[in-house]
């Protein structure tokens, strides 16, 4: 299956079947949405791609030496910082989000969501490779996610 929603701001392309599980109009919304909010209104155009783990799996050995799926790849197209200018693309693997929502008592739009912010982020040229980077980018994605309705992935568990 392939469905692509073109806008200003954000192309989606889904091309596995199980993210169906979230309708197309709310998935390409929660994109939007997510975009806009990560960006603080940019405006700076990304692609999404929500794809399976095979797809994953090769773009994450492909690009990064990793032989495994991973719920999310973020591909800059360039410098971050200028405005205006193609941002880059996302990529969320469908069977392992899945899980990975499942297993936290999230919902897979919720989980989705997270995982789309969490790739703008890294578009924008936050990482969470040391300690005080990730405590950094953990806090916008919550600040962001708060903006989108969705409850925060880091919040402990009381």
């Amino acid at each position: 299956m392939t469905d692509v929603i073109d806008g200003q701001i954000c192309d989606v392309r889904v091309d596995c079947g199980g993210w169906t599980e979230i309708e197309p109009d709310v998935l390409a919304e929660r994109c939007i949405r997510a975009v806009r909010e990560a960006c603080a209104a940019a405006e700076r155009p990304v692609s999404v791609l929500f794809t399976d783990n095979a797809a994953m799996a090769s773009m994450n050995a492909a690009f990064r030496g990793k032989d495994d799926p991973t719920n999310v790849l973020s591909f800059p197209a360039g410098d971050p910082t200028p405005r205006g200018g193609y941002l880059g693309d996302i990529a969320l693997g469908f069977e392992i989000s899945r899980d990975e929502a499942a297993a936290r008592g999230v919902s897979l739009r919720d989980h989705a969501a997270h995982l789309l912010v969490h790739g703008m982020l890294h578009l924008l040229g936050y990482d969470h490779a040391e300690e005080a980077a990730a405590v950094t980018m953990e806090a916008h994605e919550s600040r962001v996610l708060a903006m989108l309705g969705v409850p925060d992935p880091y919040a402990a568990d009381d």
